[in-house]
């Protein structure tokens, strides 16, 4: 009827076939087997890596805080730590606020 668009018909009246069900088992397992390696896989190491850092924190580390807050590590009891930020300024946090440990001296070139 249109001038660019040709009329569609029916072939045999039968409907299309879907996709069978070994297929879609198939695609189901790739799509699983593409979520752990792009998502849980990465997760899970970055959790074990930051749970080795918060147990091998020790007195003298120096430290950087999720806020972005810089100091160094006088005292460790259980879940908490407290850090010096400044001369005579010490602040009581959790260790799992600590992000990252930093090189030796990176305080007073800072």
């Amino acid at each position: 009827m249109s001038l660019f668009i040709a009329n569609a018909y029916a072939a045999n009246g039968a409907a299309p076939a879907g996709p069978s069900a070994w297929g879609q088992i198939i695609m189901l397992g790739v799509f699983a087997l593409v979520f752990y390696f792009l998502l849980l896989r990465p997760q899970l190491k970055r959790q074990k890596e930051h749970k080795s850092l918060m147990e091998a924190l020790q007195k003298g580390d120096e430290v950087v805080f999720a806020g972005g807050l810089v100091g160094s590590i006088t005292k460790v009891d259980g879940d908490f730590a407290v850090i010096e930020l400044a001369n005579n300024v010490e602040v009581k946090v959790q260790r799992s606020a600590v992000v990252a440990t930093l090189p030796k001296g990176t305080i007073k070139n800072i």
